[in-house]
């Protein structure tokens, strides 16, 4: 069963009126387009599973064979890039951050790494791996969010880091 569970006010976007439901605290691939502005290939979330408003996120990223990076790392033994997993891990908290902070990417607002601090890569990533991602929000002060972020691969840790983000006007 389908229930509301956080509802976003609403917005007016070039004279049509929006509105967004996150049903089940869940977001599909069309949901974070409206958070995020990267796009394919480097838009790196495919699915938020769970989000706690100014808290805590949970989503994953796909791992397929076909991704572009793939070419040229490395095309005999590919292993997804740890700084794509630590990339992955700033877009699933920025999903965060703009969820919190009610913004959308086309707010002129962006979310602008500010740092990375303790990184551990604990685990290869590789093609049909489903990358877990999981951000919780440690501080915010102003515009500087700090999260700590986690990425798994069955259960198992592969890589994590805190995460300092900006939230920044363009």
């Amino acid at each position: 069963m389908i229930w509301l569970n956080v509802l976003r006010g609403l917005k007016k976007r070039h004279d049509i009126l929006h509105f967004e439901i996150l049903r089940d605290n869940t977001m599909d691939i069309n949901d974070i387009k409206k958070r995020l502005p990267q796009r394919y290939p480097f838009l790196l979330v495919d699915r938020v599973i769970e989000i706690d408003t100014g808290k805590r996120i949970l989503a994953y990223k796909n791992i397929t064979a076909n991704e572009e990076v793939f070419n040229g790392h490395f095309p005999n033994t590919p292993i997804f890039p740890g700084v794509m997993i630590i990339e992955a891990m700033a877009q699933a908290a920025g999903v965060l951050g703009f969820v919190t902070a009610e913004k959308y990417a086309d707010d002129n607002v962006l979310y602008l790494f500010a740092g990375v601090d303790g990184v551990r890569f604990k685990r290869q990533v590789i093609p049909g791996d489903k990358l877990m991602l999981e951000a919780k929000v440690d501080s915010v002060k102003r515009t500087i969010w700090r999260f700590k972020c986690k990425a798994t691969v069955d259960n198992e840790l592969a890589c994590e880091a805190t995460i300092l983000c900006a939230l920044k006007t363009v």
